[in-house]
């Protein structure tokens, strides 16, 4: 075979196959923001009634407001702000620091089954998960995705390990493969290997069984705190 020939072969073939990957991905994105759009859209209506409840008794329950913003760091490490209802005194944050050595989870994200920050509403709103509802604005607004990785704090994003970098490849989602799996009982470690297999395997009918999934997960309870 010629060096025309060879030349033709490789760098047509090569184009092609750019192309068509390409356009693959572009499907993806495009695919997973139609299932964002309608599902949050969807949500938002269904719940918008209960969520100004919530917020109420948020109110009711202790000083301060109903939604709490926090800086969040979401697809290739840009930050944003994440919506939640107020699951702790408005002091949580200056506590956070002397709290740290008593986290439940091993490696850099923390979380205390015991927290004395979290109101007393705020146990039963964490154990549903009902206080990830305002997240809902955040797909809405393109921030995040309904399903993929939790966003990280930009402390813990600054302490990644490189490997851990990866879960930074897509947007941050409400729910996920481990929330599904394991909730909130689970090391850094694990998290890391499930949110990279969901980066790797990630589609509109992966999505679709695990938002499914999540009902059951929330229902249930199990290892939420």
């Amino acid at each position: 075979m010629g060096p025309r020939r060879l030349a033709r072969r490789y760098l047509i073939g090569n184009a092609t196959f750019l192309a068509r990957a390409a356009g693959y991905a572009v499907r993806q994105i495009e695919g997973q923001r139609l299932l964002d759009l309608a599902v949050s859209v969807a949500a938002l209506a269904l719940l918008a009634v209960p969520m100004l409840a919530v917020a109420a008794m948020v109110r009711l329950d202790s000083r301060g407001p109903a939604l709490f913003k926090q800086i969040r760091i979401s697809k290739d490490g840009t930050p944003f702000g994440v919506y939640k209802f107020r699951s702790m005194h408005v002091d949580a944050e200056a506590r956070r620091a002397a709290l740290l050595a008593s986290s439940d989870r091993e490696g850099v994200c923390f979380k205390s089954r015991n927290d004395p920050r979290i109101t007393r509403i705020g146990k039963m709103l964490r154990r549903l998960s009902i206080d990830e509802l305002p997240q809902i604005l955040n797909v809405l607004k393109g921030e995040m995705s309904i399903v993929g990785p939790r966003p990280a704090l930009p402390e813990e994003v600054a302490n990644y390990p490189e490997r851990a970098l990866g879960r930074l490849a897509v947007k941050p989602g409400i729910t996920g493969l481990w929330q599904v799996a394991v909730r909130a009982n689970i090391g850094f470690d694990k998290m890391i290997d499930l949110d990279l297999a969901y980066v790797r395997s990630r589609s509109t009918l992966l999505n679709l069984i695990l938002i499914m999934l999540t009902f059951r997960a929330v229902v249930s309870g199990r290892g939420a705190y």
